[in-house]
């Protein structure tokens, strides 16, 4: 007997609304929405640090030594929006 889930995916389009990847892979919606709040709640979470160090990595390369945290903070913000959304997509 097939599960809510899969009872759902019959009748209607699965889309996760959220930016928890590890939630999008276990459920496997046909798309996926995320905010800035829902990137800002799972860049939080300790599995994705990993995330959060390369585009802080790539903001700073990006604006140089120079750089205050202040506009390297600006710059990871933008980036971490296209991190996040290109895991989504895998």
């Amino acid at each position: 007997m097939p599960n809510l889930l899969n009872q759902l995916r019959q009748m209607t389009t699965i889309v996760a609304d959220t930016g928890d990847i590890d939630s999008i892979a276990t459920y496997k919606p046909q798309d996926a929405t995320t905010n800035p709040s829902l990137l800002a709640d799972a860049a939080k979470q300790p599995h994705y640090q990993s995330i959060i160090d390369d585009v802080l990595r790539t903001a700073q390369e990006k604006l140089g030594e120079r750089a205050s945290h202040q506009e390297i903070a600006k710059e990871a913000c933008k980036i971490l929006a296209v991190a996040f959304g290109r895991k989504i997509l895998d």
